[in-house]
């Protein structure tokens, strides 16, 4: 391969890892000082970029926060799927989502104060984006409620105004992690909202759902003595 085909590549990728660099400084940067505070030079500090590189990838201020909202949410959203996906049973999979929710904003509480904090108030622009990133969370939350539905898991039910219910509750109680500094506010909340969440929709808890299946196991073993 000649240089002039390879040359392009190097650059795109040189290009990229910027991009990605200047990306990774927004995020810490937004967390630290919140948008208003945060200014385009200490990204470009904190990145060990260049005005011009940043200017060459973003427009703005406001349009690396909104790309840095999408990505945020696009991480989370399939995180939750997959997460969801490995389980079976209604408890297991509110359970699963649970942790991954509560789990990933534990572990970032950057990304949980730019989604849930930084992004409120800040204009219509803003407002859209917000608007647009819970509609996401919420259709994930929908598409297993269906699921539920279909396969006879849950009774029928308006899936839409349950997904955001259910994505009002985790937010209140993600958001109030985030202003008290409760440690371990989001462990003790966890058990408490998966119930809440599954006699929402007419789900039985996980200890209702072994009950349930150690009778059928005690069933089954009586009819094989017979």
């Amino acid at each position: 391969m000649s240089d002039d085909c390879a040359g392009p590549s190097r650059i795109e990728r040189r290009k990229e890892e910027t991009r990605r660099r200047i990306l990774d400084a927004a995020l810490q940067v937004f967390a630290e000082r919140g948008y208003y505070e945060a200014i385009v030079d200490e990204i470009v500090r904190t990145s060990g970029t260049s005005k011009g590189a940043f200017y060459h990838h973003f427009p703005s201020k406001q349009d690396i926060f909104l790309e840095l909202v999408d990505e945020l949410i696009g991480r989370l959203a399939r995180r939750v799927d997959e997460a969801i996906a490995r389980e079976s049973g209604a408890a297991a999979k509110v359970d699963a989502a649970l942790a991954t929710v509560f789990d990933s904003f534990a572990s970032h509480r950057q990304l949980a104060k730019i989604l849930l904090v930084d992004v409120v108030g800040l204009g219509r622009a803003f407002d859209r984006k917000l608007l647009d990133a819970r509609a996401h969370l919420a259709g994930v939350i929908r598409r297993y409620l269906e699921e539920a539905v279909a396969e006879g898991s849950i009774p029928p039910l308006d899936t839409e105004v349950a997904a955001y219910a259910w994505l009002g509750a985790i937010d209140e109680v993600v958001v109030r992690w985030l202003h008290t500094g409760q440690p371990d506010l989001l462990a003790r909340a966890r058990p408490a909202l998966r119930e809440l969440l599954l006699k929402s929709i007419g789900a039985r808890g996980r200890e209702h759902e072994q009950d349930g299946q150690d009778r059928q196991d005690r069933h089954d073993g009586r009819d094989e003595g017979r």
